[in-house]
């Protein structure tokens, strides 16, 4: 089993992930991130999913046109965990390298 983070490292939160805020009423965090196209929004999707495979940690997400709504939550932990951790800051990075919001 995967454990919770910690309410140290949940303090951290702000300063590692900037962009992301805590979902009210889940133990989860989210982030929507915008751009310019479908194409670009959905070849985001691609990488983010080969990066997910690589994890074993899947996000919940959604998309319309140019925007990608992205969940993270760990359901084997019962909420957050590192791997949400994780998996936010390889989109954050992923956006930054090839632009986006």
């Amino acid at each position: 089993m995967v454990a919770p983070l910690t309410s140290q490292r949940r303090a951290e939160l702000p300063a590692l992930l900037p962009g992301w805020t805590v979902v009210e009423g889940r133990d989860a965090i989210a982030r929507t991130f915008r751009f310019r196209d479908f194409v670009e929004a959905f070849g985001f999707m691609s990488r983010v999913a080969l990066l997910a495979e690589k994890q074993d940690h899947h996000p919940e997400w959604f998309n319309v046109w140019n925007r990608v709504e992205v969940v993270l939550t760990t359901h084997d932990a019962g909420g957050l965990s590192e791997r949400d951790v994780m998996l936010a800051q390889a989109m954050d990075a992923l956006v930054a390298t090839v632009g986006g919001p």
